[in-house]
């Protein structure tokens, strides 16, 4: 009866909408499909017409059917359903992402004849939402410490000093070689301190000359110099009761190594060209890659600055001495140069690994980021492998971890790492979410936000 009615009207009209749309009968078999519909979902309109609904599997379906409705499922007791997301099933088993729509059919009389649903495919938006969550878990960074990463003995013990420092008023300087992440480190410091709502400021002491390095730290006056139109207030003072990062400490001249004495000493700057004391309440966190106690004996750094600035010394160890953080790393890397240059390369091989686990990393976690950016524009399948990664790097001597990686298998794989620790975790705590976060040295948070972006459910995956 329903297929003689719409059969005036169905192929001439229904065909040409870019949304699916079904029809069936009170008893959920299938009456008729359009041809987006089958499009959608890659089955014909012989596999679906006269078969139950089910014959395309919803996510939602189980919540809609209930014992007692007058129809099929809650539809016919509800009567319709409004923009309702799901995913159904493709015939090649592969997951689209609709907005659902359903309203009831009927005959002249107001008896229930069937229903009818239109389906929207929104898959792409769906998957551009992961995107967008993908860069806010970067910007969270929610496996490291403060966007540091690392989970090898050397780090736990600098984040442990991280903590103890930024809880201090006192000076900071980091040693670390170049590529180290002291900057990272400094800016660690400053958010988990005491001073966090308060001014960060940043100097690189080598990127200025003597004179307009003076003028950048403590202003100056109008006149104070060929070029100086008007007064201007320095880093110090932008920094007041905040922190002020100077990064290459050991390339400050002796002059202005003189004048940041004074500060360190009395809380006062003087602008250039003045002599006039303003006070500044500022925290001072500095680094160097430099042997500054080389420097001193040598005269080129003074020594009362350096027993000034070196009250709480952080040595940041380089990435050749903790190298079973080098796939914690690896993983990020690859996530965030996969996200900004768009290519789908699935991940990274276990030789690739190898190679990388066998490097000494002189330019540390700097280069290794490079490292990666140069293998996603060499990379032209859907696995970085050691050809892609830079030639003095993959030249630097035979690869003595492959053997215990074993064959060629794709190692960076993060997520499903993740996924199977946190099942693991949750059926060691019985289904205890906060439980499972002390297991795994999370926040109950993260364990309620891996739950949900990995579709883990207590009862279905851990039987708890």
């Amino acid at each position: 009866m329903i297929e003689q009615e719409l059969n005036i009207y169905w192929k001439t009209v229904v065909n040409t909408i870019q949304d699916g749309v079904m029809i069936v009968d009170p008893n959920g078999t299938i009456v008729s499909v359009n041809k987006a519909l089958m499009e959608m979902t890659g089955f014909t309109q012989g596999e679906l017409v006269g078969r139950p609904c089910t014959s395309l599997p919803c996510d939602i379906c189980e919540i809609a059917r209930g014992e007692g409705s007058p129809g099929w499922c809650l539809l016919f007791s509800a009567g319709e359903i409004h923009m309702k997301r799901c995913s159904l099933r493709r015939k090649d088993g592969s997951l689209v992402h609709v907005l659902k729509n359903a309203s009831l059919l009927k005959d002249a009389d107001g008896k229930v004849i069937g229903a009818v649903e239109t389906l929207t495919d929104v898959t792409d938006i769906v998957e551009k939402e992961y995107q967008i969550e993908e860069f806010r878990r970067e910007l969270r960074a929610e496996d490291g410490f403060y966007g540091i990463l690392g989970s090898s003995p050397p780090m736990k013990k600098l984040f442990n000093l991280i903590e103890n420092a930024a809880h201090s008023d006192a000076p900071v300087i980091i040693f670390g070689e170049s590529g180290t992440g002291k900057e990272l480190v400094a800016k660690a410091i400053h958010e988990a301190g005491l001073r966090r709502d308060k001014p960060y400021v940043k100097v690189n002491c080598a990127a200025l000359n003597e004179a307009l390095l003076e003028s950048e730290l403590f202003g100056h006056v109008k006149g104070a110099f060929t070029g100086a139109y008007r007064s201007r207030r320095g880093r110090f003072e932008a920094a007041h009761q905040g922190d002020i990062f100077l990064d290459e400490i050991g390339d400050l001249p002796i002059s202005t190594q003189v004048k940041l004495l004074r500060v360190l000493e009395e809380k006062v700057i003087e602008r250039v060209g003045d002599n006039r004391p303003i006070p500044v309440d500022v925290r001072v966190i500095t680094a160097t890659n430099r042997n500054l106690e080389k420097l001193v004996k040598e005269g080129a750094f003074r020594e009362d600055l350096f027993f000034r600035i070196n009250v709480i010394p952080i040595h940041l160890p380089p990435l050749r001495e903790r190298r079973e953080d080098i796939p914690i790393l690896a993983e990020a890397f690859f996530r965030r140069v996969k996200l900004k240059s768009g290519k789908q390369i699935k991940g990274v091989s276990k030789d690739a690994m190898a190679l990388m686990m066998d490097y000494s990393w002189p330019g540390n976690v700097r280069e290794l980021r490079s490292a990666f950016e140069y293998a996603f524009v060499a990379c032209q399948g859907p696995y970085i492998e050691p050809q892609h990664f830079p030639p003095h790097i993959l030249n630097s001597g035979p690869s003595r971890s492959s053997a215990l990686l074993g064959s060629n298998e794709v190692v960076i794989n993060r997520d499903e790492q993740k996924r199977i620790e946190l099942i693991e975790a949750l059926k060691r705590a019985g289904g205890n979410q906060s439980e499972a976060a002390r297991i795994l040295g999370v926040s109950r948070v993260t364990v309620w936000n891996r739950m949900k972006k990995y579709g883990i459910k207590v009862n279905k995956d851990l039987g708890v």
